[in-house]
């Protein structure tokens, strides 16, 4: 059993009788310790005031006079994004409802709190005993990750923020070229590529998010990734599934798709109604998935036992940006979750 993500907040949150998250005072208070709240040395008076009543009573009602006083602009309107935030998590009875709630209508919430979310309940999912390559994959669902697709066919998932850092300390230049030894382990000043044998050096360095993973035809990866979006489902929606990497769709049994990103979205969207999907929209396909529900029954009745295909795409800056929530809320279900 092995510890990761220690920062994310996740053990600050409680349970109920079946087993989904409730919002505690600490991890409201572990929230107000974002650098986006965090008092700085520039902070005025009254800023600091807000911050620390906040930190004593995490859910106490905060007037527009209150964040009127604030001197910095920046931070007025940080601390109303925070209090809109933390109105969608107490709405609903759990982290779990709270989360799926945030997606139905506008979306007023900004991508880097939905990830701290995404984050925490995929470590709730994943529990405590998920291997290396599972948790790895799972970062794939809460941060964008650069893909080099190498001449032979390797596709390999570097973590975008860890790339950028690196670029800037040392002087690997691209990931292409940081990848170039395709599985080869790689100097310890750049990134490893995970595998089974260096699996234990995941777990010192799960926040660092600076291990490859490999994620074409016949890798763990992919299989990993398979895992984690079926845990996925199983907590947040409740329904067993199984998912297994295709290399085609099966035409007379295409009858629901899900993309996991935007870019595969639109090319799924564009070759099921037999439009002519943009240019570089297929190649920039990564992988494409077939779900199956453990009990047909819980589909729709009209397509029940049918397999629902999903897909996977980089943009054209070769990022891939999944949206865990696309899952969630576009399965054919009998009774939407």
């Amino acid at each position: 059993m092995r510890d990761y993500w220690p920062s994310c907040g996740w053990r600050l949150l409680d349970r109920n009788d079946q087993g989904h998250l409730l919002v505690t005072d600490d991890f409201l208070r572990h929230l107000l310790g974002r650098p986006e709240l965090a008092p700085v040395a520039e902070s005025c008076a009254a800023e600091l005031a807000l911050h620390a009543s906040l930190c004593e009573q995490p859910r106490r009602a905060v007037t527009e006079p209150e964040l009127a006083k604030l001197a910095d602009a920046d931070a007025r309107e940080n601390y109303a994004v925070w209090l809109r935030f933390r109105e969608r998590l107490l709405q609903r009875p759990t982290l779990e409802a709270s989360y799926l709630q945030i997606f139905r209508g506008a979306v007023d919430v900004p991508p880097l709190l939905v990830h701290q979310l995404t984050q925490v309940l995929l470590r709730e999912a994943l529990g405590d005993a998920a291997p290396a390559l599972q948790v790895r994959a799972a970062e794939m669902l809460f941060r964008t990750q650069k893909i080099a697709v190498q001449e032979d066919g390797q596709v390999m998932a570097a973590d975008d923020e860890a790339v950028e850092r690196l670029a800037v300390a040392t002087s690997f230049g691209t990931l292409g070229e940081l990848l170039r030894q395709g599985g080869a382990s790689l100097r310890s000043t750049e990134m490893d590529v995970l595998h089974a044998d260096n699996a234990e050096a995941y777990w010192p360095r799960s926040e660092a998010h600076d291990m490859v993973l490999a994620l074409h035809h016949g890798q763990p990866g992919l299989e990993a990734l398979c895992r984690v979006l079926e845990r996925w489902i199983a907590h947040m929606v409740g329904v067993g599934v199984r998912i297994q990497v295709e290399r085609e769709i099966d035409e007379a049994a295409w009858v629901w798709h899900v993309g996991l990103d935007a870019q595969a979205s639109a090319v799924l969207n564009a070759a099921y109604q037999g439009q002519e999907v943009e240019p570089g929209g297929m190649e920039r396909m990564l992988c494409l998935f077939s779900l199956r529900f453990d009990e047909p029954s819980v589909m729709r009745a009209e397509i029940a036992g049918q397999p629902v295909y999903l897909a996977m795409g980089m943009d054209e800056g070769k990022r891939l940006r999944l949206k865990p929530q696309n899952l969630l809320l576009n399965l054919p279900l009998a009774q939407p979750s």
